[in-house]
């Protein structure tokens, strides 16, 4: 059992670096507040709210896969080596694909609601 629970601690710990490392990161948490906040004055549906969670937490999954390849890459080598940069550059372009992906629903959720 306290190797379950250790490895609670050790993801919390992950998620703690991710926001102080990566301003990233931040900028989603920043843009999660900002939506939970609009959710709220916007009276979503049950559905709605799952949506947003699971696309928050998802952006949020993927910012942090990110850095852990970055994280692995900055390891491994010092150099600059092509083989690195692709798989930083697709670490991050998976975040942004997600990201534009979770705007978009965004905009299928509130826009309704807003304007209709």
């Amino acid at each position: 059992m306290g190797k379950f629970l250790k490895s609670f601690i050790y993801a919390w710990e992950g998620i703690k670096d991710g926001f102080r490392q990566g301003r990233n990161m931040k900028s989603h948490g920043l843009s999660a507040v900002i939506v939970l906040i609009a959710g709220c004055f916007t009276g979503l549906s049950q559905i709605e709210w799952m949506i947003i969670f699971i696309v928050i937490a998802g952006v949020m999954a993927l910012e942090l896969m990110n850095t852990a390849v970055e994280y692995v890459v900055d390891l491994v080598t010092t150099e600059f080596h092509p083989l690195a940069k692709k798989a930083k550059d697709i670490a991050a372009g998976s975040v942004f694909v997600f990201a534009i992906a979770s705007a978009i629903i965004g905009c299928i959720i509130f826009f309704p609601k807003w304007f209709g």
